[in-house]
């Protein structure tokens, strides 16, 4: 498919979270110039490499239509993040470059909601399930409006009322469907399930919005840098990119909290010659690329040429990203920040 026409397609899915009709009306026509001028970063040698990332993955699906290996073999999280970098080639469920196998992955997640709302296979649980249902339900809400799956809309309402109905007191969620004890990485995570289920049509309430990013912005230290619960801690790379992104999928666009969050991840631009091994690389930099993209600018023009060739430079021969939790993972992750610049997948919507 053309990209004007898939474009324009998804562009029919976005509606903004927490931005006036006015607002993005103004934002429009610079967006699709920054757009077009983002486009022209995606080289040759991304392509290839994207590509090549793409093809590996179509090779490992399973049979059921899952992703994974080892621990992770068939879980939903690993099979919807790839099932979105299928996505941000341009394949729709059974359209596409990659349209089969983008249509068996959101068979497979269809599949593995449960009558509660929650999305999960419990064989490749991993301690964290909520993670899992966000990344699932983001994946969910990508596809709404793709595909004619007449189960869809309702397991996708189904999956994100879940999350609404367990955020705690303090406005966060954790490892649980369970209002318990909050973190960020999990609650960012949860919020863009929920934008991206908003942006599809379905109705996420306000004060679940606002109390969240309350939460967020509590938990960003005076370094710009985000902690990891609401007791004192140190600012780490990946939960800070992650930090950032909430507050834009909230309509945050300016102030100092996106001040000092961009300046503070600023700091971790990949370096020519050097290879700095942060903790949760891909999940950092998946976050990252979603910031600066938003940013703009500068930080922009910063950001993405160094990380697209980082990425270049780390490919394996056979196509794939390793990763300590699987080589699908990875690979995954590595093909979603390459293709950033396409502009398809909605929830990278500015």
């Amino acid at each position: 498919m053309k990209r004007p026409v898939l474009g324009l397609l998804l562009g029919l899915l976005v509606i903004g979270l927490g931005t006036g009709v006015s607002a993005r009306a103004e934002l429009a026509g610079s967006a699709e110039v920054a757009e077009a001028a983002a486009a022209e970063m995606m080289t040759p040698a991304a392509e290839r490499a994207a590509a090549r990332g793409l093809n590996y993955l179509a090779a490992r699906q399973r049979e059921d239509g899952s992703f994974g290996s080892g621990a992770y073999r068939g879980n939903v999280a690993v099979t919807a993040l790839v099932g979105m970098a299928f996505l941000s080639e341009g394949s729709l469920p059974n359209r596409g470059p990659h349209g089969d196998v983008t249509d068996r992955a959101l068979q497979y997640i269809l599949g593995q909601c449960r009558e509660n709302g929650l999305i999960l296979n419990p064989p490749s649980a991993s301690r964290g399930p909520m993670y899992e249902h966000g990344f699932a339900t983001l994946f969910l809400a990508e596809c709404l409006g793709s595909t004619p799956r007449p189960d869809l809309r309702e397991k996708l309402a189904a999956a994100a009322a879940l999350i609404v109905n367990t955020q705690n007191a303090e406005g966060g969620w954790r490892y649980q469907p369970q209002k318990l004890d909050a973190d960020i990485s999990v609650t960012v995570c949860q919020i863009m399930a929920l934008r991206a289920a908003r942006n599809a049509g379905l109705h996420v309430p306000k004060e679940t919005v606002e109390r969240c990013i309350d939460y967020v912005r509590r938990s960003q230290n005076p370094d710009g840098g985000f902690r990891y619960m609401l007791i004192p801690g140190e600012s780490g790379f990946a939960r800070s990119a992650a930090g950032v992104v909430a507050l834009y999928s909230a309509g945050i666009y300016e102030g100092p909290e996106i001040e000092n969050g961009i300046r503070y991840l600023l700091d971790f631009v990949p370096q020519r010659g050097g290879l700095r091994q942060e903790p949760y690389y891909f999940y950092g930099h998946y976050y990252a690329v979603q910031a600066m993209w938003q940013r703009g600018g500068d930080a922009w023009l910063r950001y993405y040429p160094a990380i697209r060739d980082e990425l270049i430079r780390r490919q394996s021969p056979d196509g794939s990203w390793p990763d300590p939790i699987s080589p699908e993972y990875g690979t995954a992750m590595a093909c979603l920040i390459l293709q950033v610049p396409n502009g398809y997948l909605p929830i990278f919507e500015r």
